[in-house]
């Protein structure tokens, strides 16, 4: 929140210069105003992220971190906390409680990038990262600082490297960097109307190689701040069950989506919405 207030009246006094320096017909003033105010609010946030990237130093993608690099940390907590604060995001969460003291590995269904970015912005005390698309990871600027607060990219159409990325999820998990949050179905839902996408049942293999407890949650209403930026949106993040790591072992990959996606469709049917893809 203090981010996004502070760049936000910062663009709005250097929108507001050019106005007091030259007197100017309204039409024109008001023209150059909203102008200026687009260029300093994206250059603020763009030089933001240059300086974090500045601060976090030398990034190998091609190498698991040794450890989470703090600039980034921050960063990445303050990119999900100004796209939860431009788009109107009121975060309703429930089940919080049964979260367990010590690493877990999150499953849960994806309707919209801000998904993961909410749940770092307004959800800091999770202590997370995700397992991301790899292109999320060759984004300039913003991939090297992915990297380095702890997202793992994975190709899901190679077996070798898609195996090599669980591996690398379950070793940040096992040497405490972080807990981890995965989306099975994928990719994003587009038409979560018509209910989850399949799953990828060797997504559930990072819990057993940690041997941490499987958290499985249901989000609602991010696919819906997009085309609402700036008005009240009401995102509810429901944290279903916990699978303690013992019961996690012992059943296989395919039973543990079965049931974290019975879980949450049963949280969305609840909810009101739409009726599940084949498998």
């Amino acid at each position: 929140m203090f981010w996004a207030l502070l760049f936000t009246l910062c663009s709005l006094a250097l929108a507001a210069l050019p106005l007091c320096l030259v007197k100017m017909h309204w039409a024109l003033a008001a023209l150059v105003f909203v102008l200026t105010f687009v260029l300093a609010f994206a250059l603020l946030h763009l030089l933001f992220l240059a300086v974090a990237r500045l601060l976090t130093g030398r990034v190998d993608q091609t190498k698991p971190l040794e450890r989470r690099v703090p600039a980034a940390i921050r960063a990445g907590r303050a990119v999900g906390d100004f796209l939860g604060v431009y788009g109107g995001v009121r975060l309703h969460v429930s089940g919080e409680e049964k979260l367990p003291a010590g690493r877990f590995f999150l499953v849960c269904n994806h309707r919209s990038l801000f998904d993961p970015l909410l749940m770092l912005g307004r959800l800091p005390h999770w202590d997370m990262a995700f397992v991301s698309k790899p292109e999320n990871l060759r984004i300039p600027l913003v991939g090297d600082l992915a990297y380095a607060l702890g997202v793992v990219g994975i190709d899901r159409e190679n077996d070798r490297a898609a195996l090599k990325a669980i591996l690398q999820t379950a070793d940040y998990m096992k040497r405490d960097l972080c807990s981890m949050g995965i989306y099975p179905e994928g990719t994003r839902n587009r038409h979560p109307e018509q209910g989850l996408l399949p799953f990828h049942a060797g997504s559930f293999k990072a819990a057993q190689r940690a041997n941490v407890p499987l958290v499985i949650c249901c989000i609602r209403g991010t696919e819906k701040i997009m085309h609402r930026l700036l008005r009240r949106n009401d995102v509810y993040l429901d944290v279903l069950e916990v699978i303690p790591a013992a019961e996690v072992r012992a059943a296989s990959t395919v039973e543990l989506a079965e049931r974290a996606r019975g879980l949450i469709e049963g949280c969305l049917a609840a909810a009101g919405e739409g009726e599940s893809h084949g498998e």
